[in-house]
């Protein structure tokens, strides 16, 4: 009974051992190679509850642009030569160029510059913990502006893809400039039919200095935004352009400077008298000598 019990062991075993037909023993030669494991990146046309200037993974929630939003993003890109142990810092080599590539992008996808309008321009790059896992995008956010003097981010329920597309109300027009005595204490945006003493009349790109060597250049930058007057009004560039009209600029601030941003925004300044017309391609009958 013991040599029968044994026998029948020794049998099944090798059964068990015996290769069913149409198989070749190998376990594992037909599976498919696991893949590498996909590293985030951000979806371009969406939008955000809120501004973000990191972009953490737990915070990403981005929602329709017709609900209520204060950021979108029109356009994700790449850093390719982004080294380091951390994202790019303000300044690097790596934030100039995802802002470069932003700021052309965003032009694009507004119809206009953005700095033109009541808009301000995030570059969003991925946390440490992110970027220390592979990812290398940024995105490029964009938010409307409460005013020149409160960039506040406003909520909307709509997108700003082409929002500065021919005459847009996020344009920047005419100003009741409020001052006390040579600084400008205010600027509010009123129609161009209202009484004003202020007006937008383009973008002047400083020289790519430092800088705390732009800051103590005041007197060229005065000068670049009479330029930009004389070309918005079609007046002469000359020696008596400064005796017809003052200008006031904004300027980026450090951390966009330093990040490549050198367009400062300049405004013609009437400081004897107010207008109630735009003064765009009106001549010098519209700003005498005084």
């Amino acid at each position: 009974m013991t040599g029968v019990a044994l026998g029948a062991v020794v049998t099944m075993a090798l059964a068990g051992c015996t290769r069913p037909a149409g198989t070749d023993g190998d376990l594992v030669d037909d599976w498919a190679p696991m893949s590498a494991p996909a590293v985030f990146t951000p979806d371009p046309g969406t939008c955000h509850t809120q501004p973000q200037d990191v972009g953490y993974l737990s915070a990403y929630a981005p929602v329709d642009c017709t609900s209520p939003h204060r950021a979108e993003t029109l356009h994700v890109g790449t850093l390719t030569d982004a080294g380091g142990a951390r994202p790019p810092a303000t300044g690097s080599a790596g934030m100039r160029a995802a802002f470069g590539e932003c700021d052309r992008e965003v032009r694009t996808a507004l119809g206009g510059d953005w700095r033109s309008g009541r808009i301000g321009l995030t570059v969003v790059l991925p946390s440490p913990q992110a970027w220390t896992g592979g990812a290398r995008w940024f995105r490029c956010d964009v938010h409307e502006l409460r005013g020149l003097d409160t960039p506040v981010p406003v909520r909307r329920t709509a997108s700003l893809t082409g929002a500065l597309d021919g005459s847009s109300p996020l344009r920047h027009g005419c100003f009741d400039a409020r001052t006390d005595g040579d600084d400008v204490t205010e600027m509010v945006a009123v129609g161009c039919t209202a009484r004003h003493r202020a007006e937008f009349v383009g973008l002047w790109r400083a020289p790519d200095t430092s800088w705390s060597a732009f800051l103590k250049e005041t007197a060229r930058v005065h000068r670049g935004c009479r330029s930009a007057i004389a070309r918005y009004a079609k007046v002469p560039d000359d020696g008596n352009l400064q005796y017809r009209v003052g200008t006031i600029f904004y300027h980026p601030s450090e951390g966009e400077w330093r990040s490549g941003n050198r367009s400062v925004q300049c405004f013609l300044w009437i400081n004897d008298r107010t207008l109630t017309r735009s003064v765009k391609g009106a001549g010098t009958g519209a700003l005498p000598i005084s």
